[in-house]
């Protein structure tokens, strides 16, 4: 994949087809931030944000990457995570922290 087909299928994941099937992102991204606080438990000096999640997710993303260069759902889904978490924080959205 080339890089302008690597981004319109994100875009794609993260305007169609994902949200779609799993809901508002930033909703969803507010619940996991929620149950990774609950489980970090006492180990946080705060709570994990929704911008956290989209944030953590995309390196989850690139570690995978690492592992395994040619599996482009990977890089994907990295890019589609960021441009979520980007927009998160540029709408001032009071789940970036």
């Amino acid at each position: 994949m080339n890089r302008s087909e690597i981004l319109d299928t994100a875009k794609q994941y993260v305007t169609k087809d994902r949200a779609a099937v799993h809901g508002n992102a930033e909703n969803t991204f507010g619940e996991i931030a929620q149950a990774w606080t609950w489980w970090l438990g006492g180990r946080l000096s705060a709570p994990v944000t929704a911008y956290d999640v989209g944030m953590m997710m995309a390196l989850f993303k690139m570690a995978r990457a690492k592992g395994n260069p040619s599996h482009m759902d990977s890089v994907v889904d990295g890019a589609g995570y960021l441009a979520l978490a980007g927009e998160m924080a540029s709408s001032g959205s009071p789940s970036t922290g």
